[in-house]
């Protein structure tokens, strides 16, 4: 007799999603609301920043 669950692809999406979103929660509480938004700052600067480089290079298309 075996215990062995079979489970579908979606429930297994669905874990996996729960999972992550317990993990960012526990990594949200235990780092601090400050430094993610200072991440979350930094990432966005980040991001205009190489869009600005590379318009300015013409590497944007059209």
């Amino acid at each position: 007799m075996s215990n062995e669950v079979q489970l579908t692809d979606a429930q297994i999406d669905a874990i996996a999603e729960k999972a992550a979103e317990k993990a960012f929660q526990k990594i949200y509480q235990n780092v601090g609301k400050s430094v993610l938004t200072k991440l979350a700052w930094v990432a966005g600067a980040a991001v205009v920043g190489i869009f600005m480089w590379l318009g300015n290079h013409n590497s944007l298309p059209k």
